[in-house]
């Protein structure tokens, strides 16, 4: 922005960012704003390591079942038909292929 020589006028607040005291205003709230964004990610973070110690959080219900996956597989299906067929996208179709190969592997 500042490159190309257009400022920024809010008639709502003192900030006009052709002056340095309107560029420091909102280089200020951008520091703010990213510093409330860091207190809340790790507010977050130490609320979900609590509740898995409690065992409250366990995460999201698994939505594909691998042996479903594998048994189409079996059958003769490929990446695309088994992703159509269950409804979900070709990468989790793949995910789950390279496990079960990772897995016969050992």
């Amino acid at each position: 922005m500042r490159a190309c020589g257009a400022t920024l006028k809010v008639t709502e607040q003192p900030i006009d960012t052709s002056t340095a005291a309107g560029k420091c205003f909102l280089d200020m709230l951008g520091v703010f704003a990213e510093f409330e964004t860091n207190l809340r990610r790790e507010r977050q973070l130490e609320g979900i390591a609590k509740a898995k110690a409690q065992g409250v959080y366990k995460g999201r219900k698994a939505s594909i079942d691998p042996a479903r996956v594998k048994q189409l597989k079996h059958d003769g299906l490929g990446p695309t038909e088994i992703a159509r067929t269950l409804k979900i996208g070709r990468a989790s179709v793949y995910r789950v292929l390279e496990q079960f190969e990772a897995s016969a592997g050992q």
